[in-house]
């Protein structure tokens, strides 16, 4: 399902599901550190009902189907809905195809809901709306962003001039780590409990960035195939040249927790 938002990529349509294969395969990037910080808050943990918004290739219920929290995953593109399932196979965790802000699920039924690199493509008036009927008193909303830091580390920097050449309209470049702030306009529903953030240096092949890169919003997600491919064979030349093989990308975690108003906080 292709979006267009005025204020990201100057309006130009994007589709994910577009990108559904290269998500599967090199979209599975949160490190471990980040799983940690989510079962030690108590945002997820056994028995608690899970809802995964945004969840594309169900990256979080799958890593953290372990911890024996019951998943729940919606997204909007069914192409990803169907990778997410082929990738579950054997684990209780069920998918829908479905816009956050309009779920098909009864009021209460979740304990926990996490957004991982999507909060920003939700209607925040209508999501946290939502959130409010389909999650219990005091539940917790988890938003999660994570982005490589061009302004500190050589090879997400190239990175980033190859991507706005292929694609002068793309607007997701320049991250620089930033006071985090309340949730959108809906602190009349939620209170934020915690926040944390940290650099990490995670590790990558050639070929695991360049489908890392294919995956994303500015390339995979909105241009035609010939000129995603132009822009590897200039990535992978460049990567051979100026890092080798194998090298790691700084990126930035971030970790919000709000509270549905109703029960005191942590």
């Amino acid at each position: 399902m292709e979006l267009s938002f005025d204020t990201v990529d100057h309006g130009n349509g994007f589709d994910f599901g577009r990108a559904a294969a290269d998500y599967a395969k090199y979209r599975d990037i949160y490190p471990a550190s980040l799983y940690r910080k989510l079962e030690e808050t108590g945002a997820v943990r056994a028995g608690l009902r899970v809802l995964d918004a945004g969840t594309g290739t169900g990256v979080l219920p799958r890593a953290m189907y372990g911890t024996g929290a019951r998943f729940t995953g919606i997204d909007l593109s069914p192409e990803q809905i169907e990778a997410a399932r082929a990738l579950s196979a054997g684990k209780a965790i069920e998918y829908r195809v479905s816009p956050a802000e309009s779920t098909p699920f009864p009021a209460r039924s979740f304990d926990t809901v996490t957004a991982c690199q999507c909060i920003r493509y939700f209607d925040p008036e209508r999501f946290s709306a939502e959130l409010a009927r389909i999650m219990v008193p005091g539940g917790l909303l988890a938003v999660v962003h994570m982005n490589w830091l061009p302004h500190e580390d050589p090879v997400a920097r190239m990175s980033e001039e190859l991507i706005l050449a292929c694609n002068p309209a793309w607007t997701g470049g320049g991250f620089r780590p930033s006071p985090l702030q309340e949730y959108g306009p809906a602190k009349e529903r939620f209170t934020r409990q915690a926040a944390f953030a940290w650099r990490e240096a995670l590790p990558f092949s050639i070929d695991s960035w360049a489908g890392r890169l294919r995956s994303c919003r500015g390339l995979g997600a909105s241009l035609p195939p010939e000129r995603v491919a132009a822009f590897e064979r200039q990535l992978r030349t460049r990567l051979a040249g100026e890092a080798g093989e194998r090298f790691t990308v700084l990126h930035y975690v971030e970790i919000e927790l709000h509270r549905l108003n109703g029960v005191r906080g942590l």
